[in-house]
């Protein structure tokens, strides 16, 4: 979820760099999830690796519930920086003061929250929905989601390769390259979600029974019915990822972030009707995701659509395709997996110390993940505009100093205002996510830690 920004005035790099050009910024993409996966804090590192295989640099690609594909939106502008920089397009920027440099960061990074917060949001709001009916199905959430969410991160070489295959074809202007590209991606991404959907029915449960272990066989059943459902979606899931990764590399941001605004609003409201109302527990709140994931999946494909693309076409890979997909994928997968197990670990860890205190470790990471993502648009403003200011033919340390100093700042009051939200939250209103005195006195010993 790689676009190409050609010189184009209301690029990032001109907007911060031309204050006349100003426009908000159209946020960047996150497979996954926003699929509910992108609520995991999990960040790769992908500039030095897919810089060397492209002509155009690259910049990291983000995970959480999560990430890789919001850098791509604006990951791509380091010699458009270097030339907008030497053409006087940053006069602008070192003669501004330092707090209209840190509103108008502000403003061009607001937009790319939305997108950011969708993921953890539908998370945070299932386990608060789920927690006030059973401990035992708070506690299957766990295992539940690394079976869901965390093993999608496999399927990232998707968003990767659509990312830079579009933007790679766009930039030579070739439209029927693109088609083609999203065509055998999407088949890709179909047929792996096939295999998945099929893996979920015949293994879920000896692979829940495997990492739960039988001293909490108690919420294997939940979890297993969790697992069931949200596996349905996986051919819509991986798709999903493609056409929204297409849609960004086309540098429309706003046909996702609508799709995603609307999964989040179906999958809120399913998880209080079926879970509060109809007393579903965790099968709804399975099923009011499985559902909002299909519904995003299409308007994603219908945004591609509008375009003038044809979301709907397959097209089946040669090996040299298939092995150009995986060639992109290969030099992140390793760094990808080591963050997935050390998430998946914390978990693991978790069920380990019973249903009470895996109750309250659900609740505690998924407020901390809805945390951490806001702070990841500043990130990305950093990686797209220092190495510019530092490295490039018209080098400029003062403005580099002074976009330093003010993403500093703004990330230090995002940091103590979320820091204060995420341990008050908890702490003043526990009943908001478990009625259980047990679970919040375990939540209660951890969140300042958190």
């Amino acid at each position: 979820m790689a676009s190409v920004i050609l010189h184009s005035p209301f690029s990032v790099t001109a907007r911060i760099h031309n204050p006349n050009n100003l426009r908000p910024l159209s946020p960047p993409s996150f497979p996954t999830i926003f699929f509910r996966s992108s609520s995991s804090p999990l960040a790769i590192d992908l500039s030095s690796r897919i810089n060397r295989r492209f002509a155009v640099p690259r910049r990291r690609h983000e995970w959480e519930v999560g990430c890789l594909e919001i850098e791509s939106e604006i990951g791509i502008e380091v010699q458009e920086n270097e030339q907008l920089l030497g053409s006087g397009g940053g006069e602008e920027l070192g003669s501004q003061g330092l707090l209209t440099q840190m509103k108008e960061i502000v403003t061009f990074t607001g937009p790319a929250i939305g997108l950011w917060i969708c993921g953890p949001l539908m998370s945070l709001i299932d386990t608060a929905v789920i927690g006030q009916g059973s401990a035992v199905e708070l506690a299957a959430l766990g295992p539940a989601t690394v079976l869901c969410d965390y093993t999608s991160y496999v399927f990232m070489f998707l968003s990767i390769a659509t990312s830079n295959m579009v933007a790679t074809a766009l930039a030579k202007q070739d439209k029927n390259e693109v088609q083609h590209h999203i065509s055998v991606l999407l088949f890709v991404g179909l047929i792996s979600g096939f295999l998945m959907l099929l893996v979920t029915k015949l293994l879920g449960s000896v692979a829940l029974t495997a990492f739960v272990g039988t001293k909490n066989a108690d919420i294997i059943p939940a979890a297993n019915t969790y697992i069931q459902i949200r596996g349905l979606a996986w051919p819509a899931i991986l798709t999903g990822w493609v056409a929204q990764s297409a849609s960004l590399g086309m540098k429309d941001s706003w046909g996702p972030l609508k799709a995603l605004a609307v999964a989040s609003i179906v999958n809120g409201i399913g998880d209080v009707v079926l879970c509060m109302f109809l007393g579903y527990g965790i099968a709804g709140a399975a099923w009011a995701t499985m559902v909002s994931q299909v519904i995003a999946a299409y308007m994603m494909i219908e945004a591609l659509n509008k375009k003038a693309y044809n979301g709907f076409a397959l097209s089946v890979p040669s090996s040299g395709e298939f092995f150009s997909i995986l060639g992109l994928a290969a030099p992140v997968f390793l760094p990808m997996m080591s963050k997935v197990v050390f998430y998946s670990l914390l978990i693991y860890y978790a069920t380990s110390m019973g249903t009470h205190i895996m109750a309250a470790h659900q609740v505690m990471i998924q407020t901390f993940c809805m945390c951490t993502v806001w702070g990841e648009p500043l990130s990305q403003t950093a990686q797209s505009f220092m190495p510019g200011l530092i490295n490039g033919v018209n080098r400029n340390l003062d403005k580099a100093r002074m976009l330093l100093k003010s993403l500093l700042i703004i990330g230090a009051i995002f940091g103590l205002i979320l820091g204060s939200i995420g341990t008050l939250v908890p702490w003043l209103f526990p009943y908001l996510f478990t009625p259980e005195e047990r679970i919040i006195q375990e939540a209660e010993t951890t969140e300042f830690r958190f």
